[in-house]
């Protein structure tokens, strides 16, 4: 299935928690997870790891960056 296709719902970046999932990131930037572990291993997105599992979280702040936009304080 093409992105063409999926019907992708729309975020609010303040809404975001401060911990993402990998299905999270991939859906805020529109790749597919593998793409996000893969930018994990090469060090462009760092990933957190979290429990015996070692599921990845991504910062908030950290994706946002990627993306460009700046954190209003």
């Amino acid at each position: 299935m093409s992105l063409k296709n999926k019907i992708v719902p729309k975020v609010s970046l303040d809404d975001l928690p401060d911990l993402l999932t990998i299905r999270e990131v991939a859906t805020l930037l529109r790749v597919s997870s593998l793409t996000v572990k893969r930018w994990g291993k090469k060090g462009k997105l760092p990933a957190i790891r979290i429990n015996s599992r070692g599921d990845r979280r991504y910062k908030k702040d950290v994706v946002l960056k990627l993306l460009g936009v700046e954190k209003e304080e």
